[in-house]
This record gives C-alpha cells, sequence and structure tokens, in this order.
C-alpha cells in the first residue's frame, strides 16, 4: 500500500505499519533501522517510522503505532530529563513547522519532531542496573560484564551491587561492539567520557525511579549524546522499548527472564523459528504483531500516564 495521496511518498504494510518515507521536497539524510531523517536546514525532521529490527535484521513486516509510541515516549524522557541535560528537541510537533508541507502532516502526526542538528559521539552510552541479556551471557562465562567485575552467586535478572557503564561503538550496519571505557576516551577524549558516564548513569537513576513508580523497571537502556552550540545534549531516543528492557514489577522475579514490554517479545519467537539469522528474516504471524503493538501501547500508557495521540 502506497501513500493516501497516491504519491508513494509513503510505504504502508497491509497491517497499517507505516515502513518507509521518501518525502520527494525534503533532502533525506539517513534512513536507519528505525528513522528516516530529513534536512530542515539548522535542524532535521526526524520521522519514527514502525520499522523494528532484531538480530541486526530490519524484519520485513512493521508494528502497527509502534513508531508513534517510541516518538511520544521520547519527547516525554526529553522533557523529565531535560532538567538534568540539554537534549536535541526542537519541536514536538512536526506538522507546526511551516518548513514541513503540509501534504506530509497526515503521516507524520504524532510519530515526528524537529531536533537540532548535533555532533553525535561514535558511542552508545549503555548502563545496567540488572543482569540480563548479554551482560547475564558475559557473566556466565566470566564473571564479568563488558570487563568489569561482579561477585559470584548472581543469578539471571539480578539486581546489581551497583549500576554499571558499559559502552559499545556505534554501528551503521551489524551489531555494536562492547568496549572499555579506556577504549571510549580514546574516541571521545577522557573528559568527554567521563562526562558521558556520569551522565548516563544519572539519567538512568532518574528514569528508573519514575518507571518504578508506574510499576516498570527499566533493566538496562542505552544513551546517545551529541554536542550542539559547544555543550552536550541527549540525542536520538530516550528510554523506550527499543532502546531499554522493560520488566513489569509484579511479575519480576530473579533468576528467570521476566516478561517484556519491548522486542524481546519478537526476538523469543524468532527464536523458535528456523531462521538462522545470516538470511533475510521470515515474515511476522499476526498475532505476534498484535501481541508486540500491545506491550508498546502499555508501556506508553504506563510510563507517561496517557494512550496514543
Amino acid at each position: 500500500m502506497t501513500s493516501l495521496t497516491g504519491s508513494a511518498e509513503w510505504v504502508v504494510d497491509r497491517r497499517g505499519a507505516l515502513t518507509e518515507t521518501r518525502f520527494n521536497d525534503l533532502p533525506l539524510v539517513s534512513r536507519g533501522k528505525v528513522r528516516d531523517m530529513y534536512d530542515l536546514g539548522e535542524h532535521l525532521l526526524v520521522v519514527t517510522t514502525d520499522r523494528i529490527s532484531a538480530f541486526d535484521w530490519v524484519l520485513p513486516d512493521g508494528i502497527p503505532d509502534k513508531g508513534k509510541v517510541l516518538n511520544q515516549l521520547s519527547v516525554f524522557w526529553f522533557g523529565l530529563l531535560g532538567r538534568r541535560v540539554p537534549t536535541h528537541l526542537h519541536a514536538a510537533d512536526a506538522t507546526a513547522d511551516p518548513r514541513v508541507p503540509a501534504r506530509y502532516h497526515p503521516v507524520l502526526a504524532g510519530r515526528a519532531m524537529v531536533v537540532w542538528r548535533a555532533a553525535v559521539f561514535p558511542v552508545e552510552c549503555v548502563v545496567r542496573g540488572y543482569l540480563a541479556g548479554s551482560g547475564w551471557k558475559d557473566y556466565q562465562r566470566t564473571g564479568t560484564v563488558c570487563g568489569i567485575a561482579l561477585r559470584p552467586g548472581l543469578v539471571q535478572a539480578a539486581l546489581l551491587p551497583e549500576v554499571i557503564f558499559t559502552p559499545a561503538t556505534k554501528a551503521s550496519s551489524g551489531h555494536d561492539e562492547n568496549i572499555d571505557f579506556e577504549t571510549m576516551a580514546r574516541l571521545v577524549g577522557e573528559s568527554t567520557a567521563a562526562e558521558l558516564r556520569e551522565l548516563s548513569v544519572d539519567l538512568y537513576r532518574l528514569g528508573a525511579a519514575h518507571a518504578e513508580g508506574r510499576g516498570i523497571i527499566i533493566a538496562d537502556t542505552k544513551f546517545e549524546f551529541g554536542r550542539h552550540a559547544g555543550c552536550v545534549h541527549l540525542v536520538d531516543e530516550a528510554l523506550t522499548p527499543d532502546s531499554s528492557r522493560f520488566w513489569p514489577m509484579d511479575a519480576y522475579a530473579p533468576g528467570q527472564s521476566p516478561p517484556s514490554f519491548d522486542k524481546q517479545f519478537v526476538r523469543d519467537w524468532l527464536e523458535t523459528t528456523p531462521w538462522d539469522k545470516n538470511s533475510p528474516p521470515p515474515p511476522l504471524p499476526d498475532d505476534i504483531v498484535v501481541r508486540t503493538r500491545e506491550k508498546y501501547l502499555e508501556a506508553l500508557l504506563r510510563l507517561t500516564g496517557a494512550g496514543l495521540r
């Protein structure tokens, strides 16, 4: 299915998920796994599509309204976390910007923001409060997480004795690679690395405290930062189901993998298929798409107290 205008300037799949934009009147800056970015001069138009990725592949099916959830959650968190660090958010309603043609407004509503340009640091700032995912696998093999030694005897999903910072390199394609703090310091400078580490841990703690009050554990997350007007800014997205591991507090128990509000649900389904992760992934069944959408929507409602706009 193509654009409602028939101009093929955006693509909607059979379930109503926006999978791609092709805005002819705006220069395309980049197309990531989820976001399409367009040039607005001193600003960027960031369109969050409904694409979903897993195991370094963009899946052939989108999740309807997923992009709206990610966009609206990020706007919410930018408001909350912006008390600690400036963010790149310029305007939450892209349809109010006169540089954005009116014919794009229907597809942009609720899923696009206008942001300041920033020189993005080439690292993912990962913060972990619980032992899960690749951290749990590392710990089982080595007793460490990304080179940080932890006491023996911890179980899967255990609350870590203290929050840890485990940076990674940013990959334009493929999987990000975990690095130690010394490597990060060589990439961005020692003082900047220390600043980003402190900011990341502070933002994680702020977000985790808010989420716990809404019945959600943020087990881990990743932030991205850039420099704009000489200052470090929080960029990209913040504390979404795509960038974080969300667990319901009422179903959490150490020693097992808790249910989640993030795309782990899709990953778990893919693990049950014969897919080898080296060839194009299989299409998602209707029930997996529906249930994944429900999880994203519930995360938005719980964390913000508001439904989809």
